[in-house]
């Protein structure tokens, strides 16, 4: 017998309606073990909020404006009681919720609708994702049309959910690795250890369902199989890299560009960016000097992609971005926006990994796979000195500064840590969300110009601003962003839009205050974006954590003021 959907979406409901980890583990564990093993990972990566595999290539490209449209037809509800409830919650799925409750023609066609399943839902989102070419929109609002009128009012709640990304329930990641750890009795190392490897929590899952520990134990690197990367933690200066790296560091230049993952299989080569799509199709000659140069069968690399002018200096991010954004005409833009390659680490060689190997180990194996790709600029070394004379170099020759990296240190796929270290001579920026954004005033009174700034908060999911800017775009940058934005309004209040939390951008400021004006107790001073994060999903970008974190840190080398 198959699951209802109704079920995920009473767990969820569950899981949100409570803060106690352990009884949210413990929840989810009795419905994992309810499943049958076709069912384990698309529970799992929709309980996560993920509509199809963490692997997929594919997306639903459907934007919140194209899904509330539906929604108004389907249920023929003024659409202020939308606003009203998402004002009291804040959340989509609750709104959303609430109009096909009040909806009499959605009640009535219910009665006459058999149950939805798990699979056939994951089914209907494979048919939206994969509705491509002419009238492919139709065919999409159709089906999404067919799928949402088939479910109860607490049934929609969850599939708007899923598919903007938002699922909120406070149910994370590191949460589910332990829900399943304890449903099919597998050591929790053993099966984060298959996560990092696979890089998809709901395939660990279901491997663990179907087969068992064993079979966890074997899972290995496939080639064009993104693996998740390795994070760095920022540090204020070199003195607490090298403290913190035990006297001793790796030092390498901090590139101004994209990250890539380079796989290959005898002739074949793909290319995927930092969020784990494939973009071999952008990078054309990227592709081909990985085919001239590197002679193993098989193997995964890792390294940067930086934009060069005509003497080889690095420009901005941003025109490196419309590289990555480009499946046509590629040669063209190739000619006005050539980039560079260099490689940094090795993951995968001829069937082995090489992840568990130290640091230096894996750098030598590189160098002697790479031909005559360059790899980025190093030095060992545990002189502050040396070190800062390093920093300066790297600035100088446009790039952003340094990353440290534990000379001992192995690879581990999807975890933020200190075996690296990013460090910057300036202050550090963050990545934030935007929430909401104003229309301008003047020659831009008629764009979205003027843009709150959130941070994530990863006890409850919610995006809590911190500040607000109108600095730092082009025209040309707004105008997009304009139309962006208005394709993930949730609502409109006068001159403001409340969007779907989706555009990531890199915020500069001056310090972080104390302020009253947000929720969180903090704000950005002078806040500029520097550049928009393409590469870059909102569950990457900066907690709420991190933003005080930073907060606290200015009062090391600075007084605090004191209200009494």
């Amino acid at each position: 017998m198959q699951a209802p959907f109704k079920a995920l979406a009473e767990l969820c409901e569950k899981l949100e309606a409570t803060t106690k980890r352990l009884l949210m583990i413990d929840l989810v564990v009795q419905f994992l073990r309810s499943l049958n093993a076709e069912e384990i990972e698309p529970a799992v990566s929709m309980i996560l909020g993920r509509p199809l595999p963490k692997w997929s290539q594919q997306t639903l490209d459907v934007s919140w404006a194209t899904l509330s449209e539906i929604i108004k037809h389907i249920t023929n509800v003024e659409w202020k009681v939308f606003i009203e409830t998402f004002s009291k919650t804040g959340d989509i799925g609750s709104a959303t919720k609430t109009v096909f409750e009040e909806s009499k023609l959605k009640r009535q066609t219910t009665l006459f609708e058999k149950s939805l399943t798990i699979t056939e839902v994951r089914h209907q989102l494979e048919a939206i994702a994969e509705a491509a070419g002419c009238g492919s929109r139709e065919k999409k609002e159709r089906l999404i049309e067919a799928l949402i009128s088939a479910a109860s009012p607490l049934e929609v709640k969850y599939l708007v959910k899923i598919f903007i990304g938002e699922m909120r329930t406070g149910f994370h990641e590191g949460l589910m690795e332990q829900a399943i750890s304890k449903a099919f009795q597998i050591p929790l190392k053993e099966v984060q250890k298959a996560s990092m490897t696979l890089g998809d929590i709901g395939e660990v899952a279901a491997i663990a369902k179907k087969e068992g520990r064993e079979s966890l134990l074997k899972v290995g690197f496939k080639v064009f199989k993104p693996v998740r990367l390795m994070l760095a933690q920022m540090a204020n200066d070199i003195a607490e890299a090298l403290k913190e790296h035990g006297g001793k560091t790796a030092l390498e230049y901090k590139l101004d560009g994209a990250r890539i993952q380079i796989h290959k299989l005898s002739e074949e080569v793909k290319i995927f960016s930092k969020r784990l799509t494939d973009v071999t199709a952008s990078l054309p000659e990227i592709v081909e000097k990985a085919k001239e140069n590197v002679r193993a069968k098989e193997a995964i690399f890792e390294g940067e992609v930086i934009a060069i002018d005509n003497r080889g200096y690095p420009i901005p991010f941003q025109h490196l971005m419309r590289r990555f954004k480009r499946v046509h005409a590629i040669e063209e833009l190739a000619e006005k926006i050539p980039v560079q390659l260099y490689l940094f680490d090795i993951l995968y060689l001829n069937g082995e990994s090489l992840i568990a190997l130290p640091y230096l180990q894996r750098r030598k194996i590189l160098a002697e796979n790479s031909g005559e790709i360059p790899l980025t600029k190093q030095i060992v070394t545990d002189k502050l000195e040396e070190a800062e004379q390093f920093l300066k170099a790297s600035v100088n020759a446009g790039h952003e500064g340094l990353m440290a990296k534990r000379i001992d240190s192995p690879y581990t796929p999807g975890i933020r840590g200190k075996h690296w270290l990013k460090i910057k001579p300036v202050l550090e920026p963050l990545d934030l969300v935007i929430v909401s954004a104003e229309y301008g005033y003047g020659r831009r009174h008629d764009w979205l110009s003027d843009y709150y700034l959130a941070a994530r908060d990863t006890e409850t999911g919610e995006y809590l601003t911190v500040g607000k800017t109108f600095k730092g775009l082009t025209d040309a940058e707004i105008i997009e962003m304009t139309r962006r934005l208005k394709e993930l309004t949730i609502k409109e209040e006068s001159r403001r839009v409340v969007v779907v939390p989706k555009v990531v951008v890199e915020v500069t400021y001056n310090e972080i205050q104390k302020s009253p004006k947000y929720k969180c107790g903090m704000a950005l001073r002078f806040a500029r974006i520097n550049r928009i994060r393409e590469d870059k999903t909102p569950e990457e970008a900066d907690t709420i954590q991190r933003v005080r974190e930073i907060y606290e840190k200015q009062f090391l080398k600075k007084g605090r003021y004191k209200t009494s």
